[in-house]
């Protein structure tokens, strides 16, 4: 780093080590998070990329040879993985690193895999957030694999909430599923008759049951809800056809029908009976808020993984491109560098590293949130049921005093007496953590697959030809046709730009960021050449051209800020994401260097990594700053009417040459100054009109101004990273077959 002369001038040596990697997403001291990486890792590499070296892909059916990988999944605890130790688990508490880093291992091999996976999980977790204790244990438990001395096969769940089109992928609001009340006898549970037709609906082949959102189509019941539905129930539960995908083909995905008559004590949550109606605990939109919160988060990291995993082979072929020729000879800059001769080639590879480095640490910084959440969240419901608050309104009002004192704690200085009592307050921790949370899930899903898919296109074109073939090594191809999946699982990049336009508003997390500026800022005082000196200033133009847009107007006097007007709330959302992914990385980074130099046995090469991956940093900042900078730009000044030389407004923003005339007299040279001059036959400059001024946005001005000065030296840290990567050594060869 900047600030050590050691780390200055060292060089990272070899790629990022497992110990390096557990440091900086910050389970180095969790054995039970480690051996799941590599058993889900000896998966990836083994049995999945042999799937797809042997074309398994190739198919849309289900086959043995994929079921075997399910099989796989089980013997290594990926499956298990979601569960407690009680329920045949081995991981206790929160799970979302646990499950974040397992599908991360299946991703950087194949994107179908870590989607079989996560779809079971899928199936679980309506019950797990919102099912009751006996539904919660009873699935789990079936769907745990076999213990020693068991004699039985685990359940396999799908998630049925798209609807067939035109719904489907359109609102999740739109439920064309039916319950109705098929028999209610006095004194015994209702029973009820549930149709469901689903579209694209992952793990379907061999679900042994569902959870399906379906809307109420009779009077006795109210609303909607999520039914569990079982392959045995009584009527049709037809798996349906294969869905003909271009991509994820080693995950099932089909169109079931679903005609079965299932008790009510079936329906997630559970219910009550109020004057003779029906009424589910939770309706369908409250499951899928608590499920995607999470889950969102993880497909976001399938997509980084596929970033990451590029590099190497990547490297393999730009300097292997012109061994055998016969200008090559070993021992030749040529033969030994190839392409890396070349600074585009190896600055292109510097971007796309950058970009996975910070999804990564987007998503995992997401994920290890919502672990901490998920306790304080069932310590904040426990105080309302004390309380006797229930209801989303109810709640949203009885935390409204915690909001205040959430931003009062940001507000205040270190010194602040008041300080310990406020942070203690299991509320406002609840209030703080959500609000960071809401905009998280969203802004990693939107960024790492929006973003990442493009960048993976960068890297299948770093590949020349070779990147797009079957034979290409580290299946790039592949995994840039399935990030374009990836983009619209769990809500299309609108939905998830959509409920950022919501959260990123929030007074707390408002009061978050402006505090997360000023930390950059100290960042930056001790650690220059991470780029957090360049990204302090982006956040501040960020946050100061959101507050310039909420009480603007645009050129007719309607308001810029709000819900319809998706062409200044999305772009700004947008841009909040490439924010948040820099943030992170570089706390990745700082995290590294902290554990890294306190422990012993991280090895020689920490000062060259560190130096490398702050360099990373500095070039995803300045890249950040500049989509910062032409987003808010354009949304500050987009929105006013050009002046033309016919309006009215002219006679006040230009000069006539008489007037010019007289002042020449008084002040000798001004006529040189002076640019939009109206002749006295009404002539003017050939253009389209007077200069636009920039009244009102002075400030921001100034902001840009600054933020390109900020740039200074992130070009040459991009020269230094590229350096690095001309010189880093890699195995022979991968460690998965082509």
């Amino acid at each position: 780093m900047a600030t050590s002369a050691t780390a200055s001038s060292a060089i990272m040596l070899t790629l990022p080590t497992d110990g390096i990697r557990q440091m900086q997403w910050r389970f180095a001291d969790r054995y039970d998070l480690q051996m799941l990486v590599q058993s889900a890792r000896g998966v990836a590499r083994g049995t999945v990329a042999q799937m797809v070296a042997s074309g398994e892909r190739n198919s849309h059916e289900w086959t043995p040879a994929k079921n075997e990988m399910l099989e796989a999944f089980d013997r290594a605890g990926i499956t298990a993985a979601f569960m407690e130790p009680e329920e045949g688990g081995f991981i206790s508490g929160p799970k979302n690193l646990a499950l974040a880093l397992a599908a991360f291992e299946l991703a950087w091999v194949d994107g179908g895999a870590a989607t079989a996976s996560l779809a079971g999980f899928l199936a679980l977790a309506p019950i797990h957030e919102r099912g009751t204790p006996e539904q919660s244990r009873h699935y789990k438990e079936l769907s745990a694999p076999p213990q020693p001395g068991e004699d039985r096969k685990p359940w396999r769940g799908a998630f049925v909430l798209t609807e067939p089109i035109p719904y489907v992928g359109v609102d999740t609001g739109m439920l064309s599923g039916k319950v109705r009340i098929a028999e209610w006898r006095e004194d015994e549970e209702p029973w009820l008759q549930v149709e469901k037709r689903g579209r694209f609906i992952t793990n379907i082949a061999f679900a042994n049951f569902v959870t399906a959102a379906v809307a109420s189509d009779d009077p006795r019941i109210k609303g909607s809800c999520v039914v569990i539905l079982e392959e045995t129930d009584e009527g049709t539960f037809d798996h349906g056809t294969p869905t003909k995908k271009l991509v994820h083909q080693l995950s099932s995905t089909g169109d079931p029908i679903f005609n079965l008559k299932v008790p009510a004590g079936r329906i997630v949550g559970g219910y009550a009976v109020r004057e003779g109606v029906l009424v589910p605990n939770f309706n369908h939109s409250e499951v899928i808020e608590a499920v995607f919160r999470r889950t969102r988060v993880t497909v976001g990291l399938m997509t980084a993984a596929k970033l990451l995993s590029a590099v190497e082979p990547v490297i393999r072929y730009q300097r292997g491109r012109f061994r055998g020729a016969e200008g090559a000879k070993p021992g030749t800059v040529r033969y030994e560098q190839g392409i890396q001769q070349r600074e585009d080639a190896l600055h292109r590879l510097v971007e796309v590293w950058a970009t996975g480095e910070a999804a990564a640490s987007l998503g995992f910084a997401a994920a290890r949130l919502f672990d901490e959440l998920d306790p304080i969240e069932k310590q904040k419901t426990a105080i309302m049921a004390e309380r006797g608050i229930s209801g989303g309104r109810a709640e949203l009002k009885a935390l409204r005093a915690s909001e205040e004192r959430a931003v009062a704690l940001l507000r205040m200085s270190e010194r602040d007496p008041r300080r310990e009592e406020i942070a203690a307050d299991p509320l406002v921790q609840f209030v703080l953590k959500d609000a960071e949370a809401n905009v998280l899930c969203p802004a990693t899903k939107l960024w790492n697959t929006g973003v990442g898919a493009n960048m993976m296109r960068e890297a299948v074109s770093l590949m020349g030809g070779y990147g797009i073939t079957e034979d290409c090594p580290g299946f790039l191809a592949s995994k840039w046709m399935d990030a374009q999946l990836e983009a619209t699982y769990e809500g299309p990049e609108a939905v998830q730009r959509r409920q950022l336009t919501i959260t990123m508003t929030s007074e707390v997390f408002l009061a978050q960021f402006s505090a997360w500026t000023g930390e950059m800022r100290k960042i930056a005082a001790t650690h220059p050449g991470t780029g957090a000196c360049t990204l302090a200033t982006a956040m501040r133009m960020w946050q100061w051209t959101l507050e310039h847009l909420q009480k603007a107007t645009d050129a007719s006097g309607s308001k810029l800020y709000h819900g319809q007007r998706q062409g200044v709330t999305f772009p700004l959302a947008d841009a909040l994401c490439w924010l948040l992914a820099c943030r992170y990385q570089i706390f990745d980074v700082l995290e590294l260097e902290r554990r890294g130099y306190a422990d012993v046995t991280s090895g020689g090469d920490l000062a060259g990594t560190v130096r490398f991956l702050s360099e990373l940093c500095h070039v995803q900042s300045a890249r950040a700053a500049g989509e910062v900078s032409r987003i808010c730009a354009e949304l500050v000044f987009g929105y006013n009417e050009h002046p033309s030389w016919e309006s009215e407004k002219c006679a006040t923003c230009c000069f006539s040459a008489s007037e010019v005339d007289e002042l020449e007299e008084t002040m000798p040279g001004i006529a040189a100054m002076a640019v939009d001059v109206i002749g006295p036959d009404g002539s003017h400059p050939t253009k389209a009109g007077p200069c636009a001024g920039c009244a009102g946005a002075n400030d921001f001005l100034q902001l840009q101004n600054k933020l390109c000065s900020c740039l200074s030296g992130s070009r040459l840290a991009k020269d230094r990273a590229a350096e690095t990567v001309s010189k880093v050594m890699i195995p022979e060869a991968l460690d998965y077959p082509a």
